[in-house]
């Protein structure tokens, strides 16, 4: 099936659909998501996945990537805090997205557009409901057209 092509007017039916890549903790999002899967819960196709060990394995830069690649939206998954498998990976992740957001601001990109949610892998029902709760916002946005990220932002990014 061809992939829809973003359309320059946001929201007005215009049959646009975003690409969302997904980092996603092997130990639990990740499960949870396999969960879904073999559970046959229908949740937007607009994701992709990408496994990381632990979500406080995601580089900042890996963010910024996505988003200078074309991604839509970006959505990041990890255990619960206090559920980590390598303890305090999730708290890494934390402060890391509260940097990113800053950064993304600053370029302009819509706080909708990235996300974190903790889902334990027993939480299929809440990995499919964040999923198409995201994509129904970034459709509503429209398309990401976005530049390359500026030096200064990247600064930022390796200081973290």
């Amino acid at each position: 099936m061809p992939e829809a092509k973003p359309v320059s007017h946001p929201g007005h039916g215009n049959g646009f659909e975003p690409k969302i890549v997904a980092f996603f903790c092997n130990w639990c999002t990740y499960l949870a998501a396999d969960l879904a899967g073999t559970s046959r819960m229908k949740y937007a196709p607009n994701i992709r996945v990408i496994r990381l060990m632990c979500s406080g394995r995601l580089d900042p830069q890996f963010v910024l990537d996505a988003f200078a690649r074309g991604a839509d939206g970006v959505l990041i998954g990890g255990c619960h805090p206090g559920d980590c498998h390598y303890q305090e990976g999730n708290y890494k992740t934390l402060r890391r997205v509260q940097m990113l957001k800053r950064v993304l601001k600053t370029m302009g990109i819509e706080e909708e557009r990235f996300r974190l949610e903790w889902i334990s892998a027993a939480e299929a029902d809440r990995l499919k409901s964040a999923v198409n709760d995201m994509v129904e916002k970034v459709r509503a946005l429209g398309p990401l057209h976005s530049e390359t990220p500026q030096e200064s932002h990247l600064e930022e990014v390796k200081a973290a």
